[in-house]
C-alpha cells in the first residue's frame, strides 16, 4: 500500500479524510448509532430524514433482501421530528465528525422550517430529500417537478447559511431537475436515491411489503446510478456530486469517482459488511490509484468524462 496516496477530498466546504459516508436511512436517531457508524469508519455522517413532526413509518414488513442481491425497503420515513435533531447532531459534533442532516417535507415551508432547526442545532450541511420513492406526498412526488425542486431549494438555501445538497431520484427529467436545483442555490447534488420497486411473495400470492411499493437499493441499481452521475456531471462539469446507489466495493466506488462524484454514500455495503466495508474499499482505492500512478483522489474525479 502506497501511504503517499492522498484519499482526502473537499466537498461542501468540508475537508474529509476520505470520500466515504453513509447514506441517509442507515443511521438511527439515537446517539449510540453515531458511535456505530463512526466505528465503521465513515468520514461524515448523514442522518436519517427528519420531518417537522414525528412519523411512525409504515407497518411491518418493511424490508426484504432480494435474490438478486438488492434490498427493498419501505420504511415510511420514521423519525422523532425536529425534537430529535439536537441530540443526534450534538452526538456527532462531540465525536468530531461532520454531520449532514437529511431533511424531508410535504411542503416548501416544512423543508425550510426543519432545515433552519437543523442549522441552529449545529448541522454542517443540509441534504434535502427530494427523492424518497415510497412515502406519499414526500420525496419523489415533489422531486419529479423541476419547478417545485427549484422553489424548495431556493427557499431553504435562502433561509440558512450552511451548504444545501439536493438529493435527487431517478426520473426522465433528471438533467433538467438537477439544473434547477443548482440554479436555486444547491451547493451539491446527491445522486440517486433508491428506485421504486416491488416484490411479490409467490406463495402468499401478494406483495411482500405492507406498503406494496418500496425503494430498491444495492448492486442492481448501481449501473443506473453511475449513468446518472456521469450524465449530470457531463452537463454541469465542475459541480459537486455525492453518489449513492449500490456501491459495495472499491470497484463500484471507483466507477462513481470516475463518473464525476467527489464523495460516495454507502448503504447496502454497511448493512451487509458492517465494519469491514470501508477498510476494504479504502485499501482497494489505494492499490488502484497506485497502479494508475496517481497520488491524489482528486485527480480521478470526473476522469471518465474527460476521455
Amino acid at each position: 500500500m502506497n501511504m503517499e496516496i492522498d484519499l482526502s477530498i473537499e466537498v461542501l466546504g468540508l475537508r474529509l479524510i476520505h470520500p466515504l459516508m453513509n447514506a441517509s436511512g442507515i443511521l438511527g436517531h439515537m446517539p449510540e448509532h453515531v458511535d456505530i457508524l463512526k466505528s465503521y469508519g465513515v468520514s461524515a455522517i448523514v442522518t436519517k430524514t427528519f420531518t417537522l413532526k414525528p412519523r411512525e413509518g409504515h407497518k411491518e414488513p418493511i424490508i426484504v433482501e432480494l435474490p438478486n442481491g438488492g434490498i427493498l425497503n419501505s420504511m415510511g420515513l420514521p423519525n422523532p421530528g425536529i425534537i430529535g435533531l439536537e441530540r443526534i447532531i450534538k452526538s456527532a459534533k462531540s465525536r468530531n465528525i461532520p454531520v449532514i442532516v437529511s431533511v424531508g417535507g410535504s411542503s416548501i415551508k416544512e423543508f425550510s422550517e426543519v432545515a433552519i432547526k437543523a442549522e441552529e442545532a449545529g448541522a454542517n450541511a443540509i441534504e434535502l430529500n427530494l427523492s424518497c420513492p415510497h412515502t406519499k406526498s414526500y420525496g419523489l412526488e415533489l422531486g419529479q417537478d423541476p419547478l417545485i425542486v427549484y422553489e424548495v431549494v431556493r427557499e431553504v438555501s435562502g433561509s440558512i447559511k450552511v451548504p444545501v445538497v439536493a438529493k435527487l431520484g431517478l426520473t426522465d427529467r433528471i438533467i433538467e431537475i438537477a439544473g434547477k436545483a443548482l440554479e436555486a442555490g444547491a451547493r451539491a447534488l446527491t445522486l440517486i436515491n433508491t428506485i421504486k420497486a416491488m416484490y411479490i411473495d409467490i406463495f402468499a400470492a401478494k406483495p411482500f411489503l405492507s406498503n406494496i411499493y418500496g425503494g430498491l437499493s444495492g448492486p442492481p441499481i448501481h449501473p443506473i446510478a453511475v449513468r446518472v452521475v456521469y450524465d449530470v456531471y457531463r452537463e454541469y462539469e465542475g459541480i459537486e456530486i455525492i453518489a449513492a446507489g449500490g456501491a459495495i466495493d472499491w470497484h463500484s466506488v471507483a466507477e462513481f469517482l470516475l463518473a464525476g462524484a467527489k464523495a460516495v454514500q454507502l448503504g447496502t455495503a454497511l448493512i451487509l459488511k458492517r465494519e469491514k466495508a470501508i477498510p476494504e474499499i479504502l485499501k482497494g482505492l489505494y492499490v488502484w490509484l497506485g497502479e494508475l500512478n496517481i497520488k491524489s483522489l482528486k485527480e480521478v474525479v470526473g476522469l471518465a468524462n474527460r476521455k
